[in-house]
């Protein structure tokens, strides 16, 4: 470094020129100096992104843990006529909503082990799950649960022992060129009217049909009965159950902040 120092800017010039093994040796310890530099300012930008991560917006009754919902689900209908989940290409696909939805599961055994920060996927992973579906349906490029996971941790929406911050969704939203916004009125009538326009729409729950806690969900079609049709990153049973509108809208988490309850994902503008 002393030996580039002493060196003038107008010699430095002329050896570049007339002796590059010569300048290539001086300048060595500026080059390797200035990599490490950038190395080390990317990584604690990276660090400091996760340091400060949204830990605020996540209460303890929107904590995502899998696990057995705190009502039964046995009076719900499942109507093959109106939605099945078939094999199609090696993907699994929910039939009969807004569009066709490529369905998973968290607790796959492709995946369920996998990190999710410190984390798993199988037991905190609905968040990442759930945006793997929109993003594999709505984009051209299938997405899987672990990838996502991998994504979102990187980003800092992972909640250590926790599941999801709830900016994550707007955040992959984002990432993969998705419009994401909060619905605004939370009606019955502006879920149908979301849903017929095309749209897809992320729902954090509270305890009840679908979670003894926290949870995301899917909200992806309505029957021509009123009923709704989900995707339930946890149970493909529920996924292929009729849903009435007003008890999804009775159970959404009571969170008011980015985006949530329930965020309208809508697919990339064409350009």
């Amino acid at each position: 470094m002393l030996a580039v120092l002493c060196i003038g800017a107008a010699e430095l010039t002329a050896s570049y020129f007339l002796a590059p093994e010569l300048f290539a040796r001086v300048t060595a310890p500026l080059r390797s100096g200035a990599r490490a530099a950038a190395d080390w300012f990317d990584r604690t930008a990276e660090q400091w992104s996760a340091l400060t991560a949204k830990a605020e917006e996540l209460s303890s009754a929107d904590e995502q843990t899998a696990g057995e919902p705190m009502l039964s689900d046995r009076d719900m209908l499942i109507d093959p006529s109106l939605t099945e989940l078939r094999s199609v290409n090696g993907e699994e696909i929910l039939t009969g909503g807004t569009i066709p939805l490529v369905y998973f599961n968290q607790s796959d055994p492709e995946w369920a082990d996998k990190p999710y920060g410190s984390d798993n996927i199988g037991r905190y992973g609905c968040g990442p799950t759930a945006m793997a579906m929109v993003v594999s349906s709505l984009c051209d490029e299938p997405v899987t649960p672990s990838e996502m996971a991998a994504l979102a941790a990187k980003q800092g929406y992972c909640a250590k022992g926790h599941g999801s911050y709830l900016s994550i969704v707007n955040g992959i939203a984002r990432a993969y060129g998705l419009e994401s916004k909060a619905i605004g009125a939370l009606t019955v009538d502006a879920v149908y009217d979301t849903l017929l326009a095309g749209n897809m729409l992320v729902a954090l729950v509270g305890p009840g049909h679908f979670t003894g806690g926290g949870h995301f969900i899917v909200l992806r079609g309505v029957t021509l009965t009123g009923k709704l049709l989900v995707a339930d990153p946890v149970s493909d049973e529920r996924s292929l159950m009729e849903w009435d509108p007003q008890l999804i809208l009775d159970e959404l988490s009571a969170s008011r902040n980015n985006g949530a309850p329930l965020w309208v994902i809508s697919p990339p503008t064409e350009k």
